[in-house]
């Protein structure tokens, strides 16, 4: 087994053997590497001062995502490269052999925020270069040949995860179009080769285990090497993605006597379209950004909800099966797999098990997840004839926010009655919760206004929503009738009907 931690930090290699694997690469780069362009705003993954780059292997090439330094983990930058704000004014320097020698030259994005007048007090400011970074690093979002650049949506969506108190963001989101409109071509593009061999070079072929004043910290690769591990430590603290587990530890300061990363195993990390089975299978550790191209072409109902799923730091990290297993009933991915009827694959060292996702959450806290087991993945069928999806989430603010209330709604019409239905809220109870009563009252009905009505005053009877500081009782209920008639206005040709609206609160958006 691997006993140390070996990355690239810029092209300088880094083994690190003797630290608390429960430390964050935020603490590691500020405390021990002496980086202190790398900035602590929120400690929570929220504010993206802390944003840093990852480099990993990816068909041969690096590929380059923009990660919360502050809730990731150390020991998960084995085999990958650190970039930050330090790494990038840079040159190549001959007489280094290949090196990288700090010259003062700025590159393109820093530049492009120096002319655009892109910072003020400049405390956020590292974040955002290190953002924009990873956009000129997006081949999808280039065309330099084309003299085309990424739009302002995808600059939107890139920088969502970065908060800034003093410029007001166009001038950033005007750097952004200027950095990006140019050649994409810096350093780390033209020994890009290089790293990539470097990296090859560093991939683990054998599990990590780490041990630090009696804590325990484990990296399978493979289910060969998790199971044993499960077995053993049946009650460890199970990891995949962190952006949930960071929090306990930076804020709750919480140790864990046994960590067990899942986001190496190769067979947690697949995604598929079965179109033998109808279904979508997606692992128990595939990152939301590697599941939203599957996702939103085979369900594109889930599109507007997956793109404000935190920002696109917390997406490079955050896991799918994470989501599910941390059993939030305010989690945003669980009402639309319920919605669509997704089946939850459990495993461990002594077999499988299946069940639909909407029993897995028992009560507020509680999920059917057994001591030594792992979520192994989840199963959606894939959309047949005559339905109709679609996932809302209502909260406070538009990006990086968490939902008050998030709906997945589906329904299937045959000669304009509904033959099947599915709605699932998430923040009207302590779990995740189908609305059966509001489900029965729209099977075999019309699909017409008076049927909505109907499955809007149901909704009452299988609900009594809580108030609290994101939304009070009476908003949730009022809000989950709205968007029940939200979704039949979108999926109908009849003539808008006038929504209800509260005199304290106004109607949803």
């Amino acid at each position: 087994m691997n006993n140390s931690i070996r990355f690239l930090l810029g092209d300088e290699l880094q083994e690190v053997s003797g630290l608390d694997p429960q430390m964050t690469v935020l603490e590691w780069l500020r405390t021990h590497a002496r980086r202190t362009g790398t900035k602590e705003g929120c400690a929570e993954g929220d504010c993206g001062a802390c944003t840093v780059a990852l480099g990993e292997l990816h068909e041969g090439t690096v590929r380059y995502r923009a990660f919360n330094s502050c809730i990731q983990l150390l020991p998960t930058l084995d085999g990958r490269q650190l970039v930050t704000v330090e790494d990038l004014a840079t040159i190549d320097d001959p007489a280094s052999g290949g090196g990288l020698l700090v010259d003062g030259t700025l590159h393109p994005v820093q530049q492009a925020m120096v002319e655009q007048h892109g910072s003020q007090c400049g405390f956020c400011t590292p974040g955002f270069v290190m953002s924009l970074f990873t956009m000129f690093h997006d081949e999808g979002l280039l065309n330099s040949t084309s003299g085309k650049t990424a739009s302002k949506k995808a600059i939107d969506q890139a920088i969502a995860g970065n908060l800034c108190r003093c410029t007001g963001y166009a001038p950033i989101v005007r750097a952004a179009q200027q950095a990006l409109s140019t050649a994409p071509e810096d350093n780390f593009h033209a020994n890009g080769k290089d790293i990539a061999a470097q990296l090859q070079k560093l991939q683990p072929t054998r599990m990590q285990a780490l041990t630090y004043r009696g804590r325990r910290y484990f990296s399978p690769r493979n289910f060969d090497e998790l199971w044993p591990l499960l077995e053993e430590f049946p009650t460890a603290q199970l990891v995949a993605g962190a952006t949930d587990v960071g929090l306990w530890i930076t804020k709750q300061l919480r140790q864990f006597d046994v960590l067990i990363n899942l986001c190496d195993v190769r067979e947690l990390r697949a995604i598929e379209r079965d179109d033998t089975h109808g279904v979508l299978n997606v692992g128990g550790a595939v990152r939301y950004t590697d599941a939203l191209p599957l996702l939103i072409e085979n369900f594109p109902g889930m599109e507007r909800m997956l793109l404000r799923l935190g920002a696109q730091q917390v997406r490079n990290a955050g896991t799918i099966g994470g989501n599910i297993a941390n059993g939030s009933p305010i989690g945003d991915m669980p009402p639309a797999l319920i919605a669509l009827g997704a089946t939850l694959r459990l495993r461990s060292a002594r077999g499988s098990r299946e069940m639909p996702l909407e029993d897995f959450f028992i009560a507020y806290g509680t999920q059917d997840l057994r001591n030594g087991e792992c979520v192994e993945g989840v199963r959606i069928p894939l959309p047949s004839s005559g339905q109709y999806f679609a996932v809302y989430k209502v909260s406070k603010r538009f990006d990086q926010d968490i939902s008050g209330l998030c709906a997945g709604l589906m329904v299937r019409l045959a000669d304009n009655k509904v033959s099947a239905a599915r709605i699932c809220f998430g923040g009207m109870a302590g779990t995740p919760l189908r609305a059966k009563a509001a489900e029965a009252a729209l099977i075999n009905q019309p699909w017409n206004e008076a049927t909505i009505h109907r499955a809007q005053a149901a909704l009452a009877e299988d609900y009594a929503p809580l108030t609290d500081w994101r939304a009070s009782s009476g908003y949730r209920m009022l809000a989950a009738q709205n968007l029940l008639m939200r979704f039949f206005l979108e999926n109908t040709s009849s003539v808008p009907v006038q929504v209800a609206q509260s005199p304290a609160w106004g109607g949803t958006r």
